[in-house]
């Protein structure tokens, strides 16, 4: 399993003073999210662990972490694969989204400081550059940056952790649309937002963010469905979620007895 990427993120994931734990689970989340592992990619825990120059434990540790995260799954005779983001999935993060997010905005009108508001308008304007520059990629990291800013700005410590784990998913949502996205209208609505966060305007912050999400979410699905071939998601359904035998992902058809010995080694 050959993966070309940057050199600063092709360096030894050992050789780093971050936990090694976290350290190979953020280099796995981060492959997922830019798209260097596909969906329906199986991945092997051996093999991942000999790239990464790591003992098998973090990867598999990483691997289940990613599991229950919703960035892998376990399928019948393939062990771990990436798992698909469709029009379905889209539809239960815009759920999730359109309230949550409303909320972090009122609370953000509410709350946010002279300082914080400074940074939030520096960073649209880098994004605002980036759109008009065509470097759309750019724009849609920051503009992600911007919905992370806004939770940060409710100053509502709860709703940042139930936000936190969402925003991986976020990211590679906009990362899997974004070659067919328009830059510069999404630049728009988040200005919008800001100078409702910044005049303290708490109902039209609320719904601006609400509108800003829904807006989203339509387009968002039809591009998803013309990637996967599947019709528009309905919300509200019940979906299947695979498992593998006893809970355990990726250990490529170890033993029992190798895990417990190569825990105790790592």
């Amino acid at each position: 399993m050959t993966v070309h990427r940057p050199a600063d993120r092709a360096a030894t994931i050992g050789d780093t003073h971050t936990s090694l734990r976290e350290r190979v689970y953020v280099e796995l989340r981060e492959r997922i999210i830019e798209a260097e592992y596909p969906a329906g990619m199986r991945l092997v825990e051996r093999e991942i662990a000999d790239e990464l120059r790591v003992s098998r434990v973090p990867v598999r540790e990483a691997m289940q972490r990613l599991e229950t995260e919703g960035f892998l799954s376990v399928q019948p005779r393939r062990g771990s694969v990436v798992a698909d983001f469709g029009p379905e999935e889209a539809a239960y993060l815009f759920d999730v989204r359109e309230n949550l997010e409303g909320l972090a905005a009122r609370l953000a009108a509410r709350h946010a400081d002279p300082a914080r508001l400074r940074d939030l308008e520096r960073l649209l304007a880098r994004a605002r550059r980036a759109a008009e520059s065509g470097r759309l990629r750019e724009a849609v990291s920051l503009n992600a940056d911007f919905h992370r800013r806004i939770i940060e700005l409710s100053g509502n410590p709860l709703l940042v952790d139930l936000m936190a784990p969402l925003d991986s998913r976020l990211r590679r949502l906009f990362r899997l649309t974004s070659a067919q996205s328009d830059g510069e209208p999404m630049c728009g609505a988040h200005e919008r937002l800001y100078e409702a966060v910044r005049d303290g305007d708490e109902d039209a912050a609320e719904a601006l963010a609400r509108a800003h999400v829904a807006d989203t979410r339509a387009s968002t699905a039809r591009l998803l469905s013309a990637k996967t071939g599947t019709p528009h998601a309905e919300t509200g359904t019940d979906s299947e979620t695979g498992t593998g035998p006893d809970g355990e992902t990726g250990t490529d058809g170890e033993t029992a007895a190798e895990s417990a010995a190569e825990t105790d080694a790592g």
